[in-house]
């Protein structure tokens, strides 16, 4: 039988934004003029998911996840991902040493035996070296030689890739792509925000951060996320959604029938749903409305969709296709009353 969590108290709620939002100033002062960008980011977190951080060199993506760490007071680890990058090399391997005059093999851990693990430039390893990740990423454990060992709690990693240097990278497979909550796109900034970087980062360092939440705070804050009201009808819209991902489902738009080979699994409706749920807690609201699963779509199930090869020839991507689904799928399923919209929810 499913235990369902006590709604939290308007005073809990706020309590809640008051610490997430001293989150979002702290990366805003890393990362500058990307607040849509840092929200998304914020909202997977609370969600307790991975993150897979696209863009080009130079726009900040190991600053933010640098940035997270000092400000949540987390361990930190980075790995440089390269082609003779070895699985050990992630997840460690036992050593023989001698002991008291006998030689035995000790296990020494790797670097995913952290709280946030930053997989820098993920798409440059072999996919047995991905692959590593699998376990780590989804059962938050990793089996070495026969004997599983678990990872600090809470786990997260963000994992970075270069949309443009194709030469000598593995693009991940479906079933890695699937284990990140999010795909966040890190884009360029405008002149007045680069105007403010050659101002304030003469030699391109941040400015130093203190902690805002502790271990504890955080995982205070995951109990509140979890608390979020999620109502049946913006159930329904992101079951719905899901669905409709998929060629064969009745209500799938065009584009999905034309360019999409394979949609969501139940995965990604779990994503949209947990990552809503920390986006309205973000935003102060002690329920899911339809505003924050249309936030989330994208960044959650963009990178879920296999699309046919004619997508690239017509100009057609993830998130281009999400765009459609969200205008082509009601958000009230027809034929049922509009009563069914929960308070505060978009219209």
């Amino acid at each position: 039988m499913s235990h369902t969590p006590t709604l939290p108290t308007p005073e809990t709620v706020a309590a809640a934004q008051a610490k997430i939002a001293r989150l979002a100033a702290g990366l805003s002062r890393v990362i500058l003029g990307k607040e849509a960008m840092i929200d998304e980011v914020i909202a997977a977190l609370l969600a307790r998911g991975h993150i897979l951080l696209e863009g080009l060199p130079g726009l900040g993506k190991t600053e933010l996840v640098k940035a997270l760490s000092r400000l949540l007071s987390l361990s930190f680890r980075r790995i440089q991902f390269t082609p003779d990058l070895l699985p050990t090399d992630i997840v460690g391997s036992p050593i023989l040493q001698e002991r008291d005059g006998r030689r035995e093999f000790v296990f020494h851990p790797g670097p995913v035996f952290t709280h946030l693990l930053l997989a820098d430039e993920i798409n440059r390893a072999s996919p047995k070296t991905q692959a590593a990740l699998l376990e780590a990423m989804q059962e938050r454990r990793v089996t070495v030689f026969g004997e599983t060992r678990a990872l600090p709690e809470p786990f997260f990693v963000l994992a970075t890739q270069n949309p443009i240097e194709l030469e000598g990278t593995y693009p991940l497979p479906e079933a890695q792509l699937d284990r990140f909550t999010f795909k966040v796109e890190v884009t360029g900034v405008d002149r007045a925000v680069l105007e403010e970087i050659v101002l304030t980062r003469i030699h391109g360092e941040p400015p130093a951060l203190e902690p805002v939440l502790s271990a504890e705070e955080l995982h205070g804050l995951f109990a509140v996320v979890d608390a979020v009201h999620m109502p049946r009808a913006v159930a329904g819209f992101i079951a719905r959604l899901v669905a409709a991902t998929h060629p064969s489902a009745a209500e799938a738009p065009q584009p999905i029938r034309n360019f999409v080979k394979y949609g969501a699994s139940p995965r990604g409706a779990i994503a949209v749903g947990a990552a809503a749920r920390g986006l309205a807690l973000l935003r102060g609201k002690p329920n899911v409305g339809f505003d924050e699963v249309r936030r989330v779509a994208a960044p959650a199930l963009a990178h879920r969709l296999v699309l046919d090869y004619t997508a690239k020839l017509e100009g057609w991507d993830g998130r281009r296709i999400v765009a459609a689904l969200l205008e082509a799928v009601p958000e009230v399923e027809r034929g049922l009353p509009s009563t069914l919209q929960p308070q505060g929810s978009a219209a």
